[in-house]
């Protein structure tokens, strides 16, 4: 099954691999017809009842397909304020060989013309709570009616995600349909629909579901937001720096880097943006663990756990130690990897290991990682957390879901991409799970890359790709 706003992403994830919307319409308008077909014989009179979003073009399609009978076309609203152009076209193609066809301006003036089926394409899967004029109307004659009904996609009014009709107070009115035909996969809301419900392939891809895309973004854009608390620095102080800023960049309010008194100077001065906050001593020891705790818990921080840190005995321990005692999001990155495999945490955890890390924490030891992703998504199951695999193409895995990311270009090899990576998935795992937050940073990551590398090319620095990251997320999702 799909839920709504998983199909709206898998619909922008195949136009983004070159299968556009206007194609997957023509293949929804040809399914509809063929439904059609099932349910009433050559001839019959059909009234399509459409909405101005992709919904009523879908059906506006249909239309065109179904020559062999009395068709009849009755828009909701003026045709001028059709949401989108490829339904605009179509109801355009429909006016243009002179279909019939009316708007409806006015609730009241809506009369459903004696028809032997009738097509509910007013609203799709993204709308929900009670309908409203003239879509009511509309919906309590379509009931009245002594017509068979064909809903489109979704019968109007009912939740595609739960199956409620009129929202959250369960009130309204919602089409009462004896066939549904839906498209790409079932949605759950049509579960235990009394109707006959049809799935419809319409050529989305595999790939589409597979491969992270820009319709992905939808998941954290608006929703951003947080502080992120960077654990990091001793022998290298530029690896937590550049994660720390990544997350302001991703979006989050405000970013915190926890390192030792002997390098917090060397780090603060990278940018001012950032608030450091020194230990004693010059490396992470256990010492230190009970108040990092502490402070990332009464803020509700999302924590970044291993740029820089080093890979002392003691420093591994008081990762550990920390990750056991911390019970809320962090992403574990570079030298605070080797305390995965034998962990007891309550925490959620987003692993970002490179293609070497992924071997030493019992992950598969290959230098293409798209031939592995069975035994990655084994290694994410075994962990219980999510693994996010980084190499030429990245792999994503919760143990049961598993995706590939293909942004990013040869110029990233350069060192410092993987913390701007692991700051980035923190700044957006404060507001979405840590799967998505994994796909997305991964997707986001190499766009930035991408954006960089037609500039620099492989001379490009990690430090270069911070001017990029809120473009590859918020930006034209042509870049």
């Amino acid at each position: 099954m799909i839920t709504a706003e998983r199909m709206a992403a898998v619909d922008e994830n195949a136009e983004y691999l070159g299968v556009p919307r206007k194609q997957l319409m023509e293949s929804s308008g040809n399914a509809i017809a063929r439904q059609v077909r099932e349910m009433v014989p050559p001839g019959a009179r059909i009234c399509i009842v459409a909405g101005r979003g992709n919904n009523g073009g879908d059906a506006f399609v249909a239309a065109r397909f179904l020559d062999g009978y009395d068709v009849s076309v009755r828009l909701l609203g003026r045709a001028e304020t059709i949401g989108t152009d490829i339904a605009r076209e179509n109801w355009d193609a429909l006016r243009c060989a002179e279909y019939d066809t009316a708007e409806v301006k006015d609730s009241r003036a809506f009369e459903l013309p004696d028809c032997d089926l009738v097509i509910d394409a007013m609203l799709g899967t993204g709308v929900t709570g009670a309908l409203r004029e003239p879509a009511a109307t509309a919906a309590r004659a379509i009931n009245d009616a002594d017509a068979a009904v064909l809903a489109v996609d979704v019968p109007s009014g009912v939740n595609a995600d739960t199956g409620e009709v009129g929202g959250d107070e369960g009130d309204g009115v919602a089409v009462e349909a004896d066939s549904v035909v839906t498209f790409h996969d079932m949605k759950p809301g049509l579960a235990d629909y009394d109707g006959d419900v049809t799935v419809a392939d319409i050529g989305i891809p595999a790939a589409a579901e597979r491969f992270v895309g820009p319709g992905d973004l939808r998941s954290v854009r608006g929703s951003v937001g947080g502080r992120v608390f960077v654990i990091g620095g001793g022998p290298f102080t530029g690896a937590p720096a550049l994660a720390a800023q990544s997350a302001l960049r991703a979006g989050a309010e405000l970013s915190f880097v926890s390192a030792p008194k002997a390098v917090s100077g060397e780090i603060q001065g990278y940018a001012e943006d950032l608030i450091v906050q020194p230990y004693d001593g010059d490396r992470l020891t256990p010492e230190q663990v009970d108040g990092l705790v502490e402070t990332a818990e009464s803020y509700d921080d999302t924590v970044v756990i291993g740029p820089g840190l080093g890979n002392a005995d003691e420093t591994i321990d008081a990762t550990t130690d920390f990750l056991e005692s911390f019970d809320g999001r962090a992403v574990v990155d570079a030298d605070a990897l080797p305390a995965i495999p034998d962990l007891d945490t309550d925490a959620t955890l987003v692993c970002t290991p490179n293609r070497k890390e992924l071997a030493e924490m019992g992950g598969p030891d290959v230098d293409d990682l798209r031939g592995v992703t069975d035994e990655i998504e084994a290694l994410a199951s075994d962990i219980g957390h999510v693994v996010l695999a980084k190499g030429a193409t990245d792999v994503i895995s919760d143990g049961e879901r598993t995706r590939v990311v293909r942004t990013g270009n040869t110029g990233m090899k350069v060192g410092g991409t993987g913390d701007l990576l692991a700051g980035i998935v923190a700044g957006l795992f404060g507001t979405t799970d840590a799967f998505d937050a994994a796909c997305v940073g991964s997707f986001v990551n190499g766009r930035a890359g991408d954006l960089v590398y037609d500039e620099r090319y492989e001379g490009l620095l990690a430090s270069d790709m911070l001017e990029t990251i809120p473009a590859a997320i918020w930006g034209d999702d042509d870049a």
